[in-house]
This record gives structure tokens, sequence and C-alpha cells, in this order.
């Protein structure tokens, strides 16, 4: 019997059939996809993420939780399907990284590699997200911990409030996009062997300039006023949900 698809009730937007490395070379070679700065350290803080420990961002793009993660002492590797991110992401950090170019749903590692694995904002983009979370499940050790960060069907700023100005979901223009509620990444990620240990709402820090630019900035964006407020707000009214796992059984003891 044919195993049940986690993603059937997810809204899906697909502009391309699979999501190809030609697609996302072009994206690359255009505007890119980056998070904020602060978005690493915010990460490598949330998984207590320490020097000599290893770590694997899947889906790195220009490898930018890579490079933050090796300046904090860690053994850290990326892959990412488009080798034009990854030739961006050398260039700027002008130094070797430790990138590969791999499909996150076929990764090219042994079992229980890394102690820490990430995937950020780009399980949605998989074309079978269930095999790339038992990829990354996989490779990461007994011990380990999983960190991902996807789209959330009921964000207030992103999703809920772009549909009532627009009538319509919002598109990113990525090959594929994906949302999910809470119930429905939890119910995916344990289909593949991971037990969801926290789940935390996020909201884009490059939105928010801060002080006085942020308050004028806000009057021509009124929804990005609700980052600075994220913290105080509903997880599932969050625009991003971040998500930490172990392994299925695997004891708590801890670390995030």
């Amino acid at each position: 019997m044919a195993r049940p698809d986690p993603t059937a009730g997810m809204i899906t937007i697909r502009h391309v059939a699979g999501t190809t490395r030609t697609a996302y070379n072009d994206i690359y070679a255009a505007e890119g996809i980056r998070h904020a700065e602060r978005f690493s350290a915010f990460v490598l803080g949330l998984l207590d993420a320490r020097a000599g420990m290893s770590l694997l961002d899947v889906a790195c793009g220009e490898g930018q939780l890579v490079a933050a993660a090796r300046e904090h002492g860690l053994e850290s590797h990326g892959v990412d399907l488009s080798d034009v991110a990854l030739r961006v992401g050398a260039r700027r950090a002008q130094r070797a990284l430790g990138l590969a170019v791999a499909n996150g749903e076929s990764l090219p590692y042994e079992d229980g590699r890394f102690d820490f694995v990430t995937n950020m904002g780009s399980l949605e983009h998989y074309e079978d997200p269930l095999a790339g979370a038992a990829e990354m499940a996989r490779v990461m050790a007994a011990d380990g911990t999983l960190c991902i960060h996807v789209p959330n069907t009921f964000g207030l700023r992103w999703a809920v409030m772009h549909a009532w100005r627009h009538g319509e979901v919002h598109d990113d223009g990525q090959p594929i996009q994906r949302y999910g509620t809470r119930g429905q990444w939890t119910a995916l990620l344990e289909a593949a062997g991971l037990s969801v240990e926290r789940v935390l709402g996020y909201e884009d820090l490059s939105h928010w300039r801060g002080g006085v630019r942020g308050l004028v900035d806000g009057v021509a964006h009124p929804t990005r006023l609700l980052v600075p407020l994220a913290r105080w707000l509903p997880t599932d009214m969050a625009s991003m949900l971040l998500i930490v796992c172990r392994h299925a059984g695997a004891p708590r003891d801890g670390r995030a």
C-alpha cells in the first residue's frame, strides 16, 4: 500500500516540474536568496552550538550559516542544489567553506555524521519533503539536533494579511512553494522518524530596521510593525516556524 503523503493538506504552488537546478541557478545569478545576517547567530544560539561540534546546513544557499558556524568554531559543511549559489557564497566569504553541490533528498554523507543539521527556509521547496527530512535524520547523530525553518499557512503578517489584501496566496516565485500548519509540519517530521522538541514563531529580521527608521518604514509597510512584536504573538500566528527536532526516542539532554 502506498504511504500517505504528509504534504497532501498543505497549500502548494508549483511553477515547474521539480525543484530544478536550472531554476535556482537563475535565481542566484540574479538577486539571490539571503537571510538577515543576524539570523545565523540566532539559530546557532538556539541550538547552543559550541566549538568542536559538527553542523551540516542542507540547502545552504550562499552558505551564510555555514560561514557563521565556522566563525563559532564548529566543523561546518553545506550542500545546495545550485552550484551558482555555492560559487556566490564562496566569493562573498573569500575563503573555502566546505560547500558541495547535492540534492537534499540524497545527501552524500554517512549515517550519524553531524551533531547538528539545519534547513533554513528550504524544505517547503523540495519535490519530496518527506524524503528530505528522512535524509537529514539519517545523517544526524543519535543524540543530534535538527532545526528547520518553514512557512506557516496561517502566519498573520505574511500569509493571512497578504490574502486579505490581495485575495491570493503569497507566491515567492520559486519552483515549488508550500505552506503548512504547525501540525502538518510536525506530522511530516514524525513520519521521517523525528520527534519535535520545540516550535518557535519567527519573523524575518531583515524586515525591521529598528528605532525611528523602523517606525517610519512601518507607515509604508504596516505589517512590518509586527516583526518586533513577534515574541509576544502566538506561535501559530507567526509567518515562519522554527522547529527543533531529535530522533524519535532519543533522550533529552537539555542542549536545545
